[in-house]
């Protein structure tokens, strides 16, 4: 199918829900989608198992902090510097662009940069969600090398970093992505065909348009949230889900340091009963703990919604008084294996619980 522009709104609503608060601002990444398919056409979306193995496939993402992505408009130059250095480090002109992450910006700009280029797009990713840091994907959690990655920014620097260890490649990365304005583009993980096969997560593309349209959909019926609920549990990798809290913002602390929009949320229960929830956040929110203890822990999903439109709120958008929601959602299966774990699980964020998965929480 071809993604078109009747697609976008329920893409990037989808998409800043599965980015658990990160993943950049969404609605000027679809702005940017949209003006990209108006004038190159629709980009076609392939499935992993339509992609021939041999197949050259690049990512292109932007890296740092939302609160200050949220500031920059994209005019796409940046991001064809990125790829054409990387294609020319490789010796192989991309035949495919695959997103590395389902949040925010960075699911609408591999479609806005698939336009430009007039090729496909993969429906998978490298999370099944968003993260914070580049080496927190399952592309190097089974395999496939970081290097060599290229970052420019706006003003159409570049730099080429090469190294062997992942997330010396982020540590790398995020310093030069803080001297570059903390708002740059990203491309690494050159894969084949094969690789995308054995290290992405499937169908996650469709799996945010779907969750757009069930919001939307709730929208008209009357009950967003729930129906957004009925269409995760419909699904393989979210069926595990629920509401873990129903109350309104009465603390907010959040700064812009290391490279990150980090921070903590805290909420107040609306019925009267003083219970309140905290949920921490790095870019993407890590852990939601309440009177009780944990409700849901990386690399498990961790969404706020208003309450009453279901509308995902990125971390960069939280205000003091907002009603919201706290959704809690299953991470696919090759996100919880002892392997992704280790790189993405509770103890990569500096967090003392162990993960716990959302079904034996809720």
């Amino acid at each position: 199918m071809k993604i078109a522009i009747a697609d976008m709104m329920d893409l990037a609503r989808g998409a800043t829900f599965l980015g658990t608060g990160g993943g950049g601002d969404p609605y000027s990444g679809r702005l940017f989608a949209e003006q990209m398919i108006h004038r190159h056409g629709a980009p076609e979306m392939v499935s992993v198992a339509d992609v021939p193995d041999d197949a050259a496939c690049y990512i292109i993402a932007m890296m740092g902090a939302p609160t200050v992505i949220v500031e920059k408009l994209m005019n796409g130059k940046d991001a064809e510097l990125a790829i054409s250095k990387l294609e020319s480090i490789t010796g192989r002109n991309a035949d495919y662009i695959i997103p590395a992450e389902i949040g925010g910006v960075n699911s609408t700009l591999p479609i806005a940069f698939a336009a430009q280029r007039g090729l496909p797009v993969i429906d998978a990713d490298g999370m099944g969600r968003a993260f914070p840091e580049v080496q927190m994907t399952t592309f190097n959690v089974y395999g496939v090398p970081i290097c060599p990655i290229v970052i420019a920014n706006d003003h159409m620097e570049s730099t080429v970093i090469e190294t062997p260890v992942a997330k010396s490649a982020e540590d790398i990365g995020r310093a030069v992505a803080m001297r570059m304005g903390l708002a740059v583009m990203f491309t690494g993980y050159p894969m084949t065909g094969a690789d995308v096969k054995r290290a992405s997560v499937p169908g996650t593309i469709s799996l945010a348009i779907g969750i757009g349209r069930a919001i939307a959909m709730g929208r008209h019926e009357g009950d967003p949230v729930e129906a957004l609920l009925s269409y995760l549990k419909s699904t393989d990798y979210f069926k595990h889900c629920g509401v873990l809290f129903d109350g309104k913002v009465v603390d907010l602390l959040r700064e812009t340091t290391r490279g990150f929009s980090i921070g903590r949320c805290i909420m107040e229960a609306l019925d009267g009963s003083s219970r309140r929830m905290e949920v921490i956040f790095q870019n993407e929110h890590l852990v939601a703990r309440d009177d009780k203890g944990v409700r849901a822990i990386v690399p498990d999903l961790i969404a706020m919604v208003d309450r009453e439109t279901a509308e995902p709120i990125t971390t960069e958008a939280l205000r003091y008084g907002q009603r919201l929601k706290v959704v809690g959602v299953s991470a696919a299966p090759q996100m919880r294996t002892p392997q992704a774990l280790a790189c993405f699980g509770p103890q990569a964020f500096g967090l003392k619980e162990k993960f716990t998965p959302i079904e034996k929480l809720l």
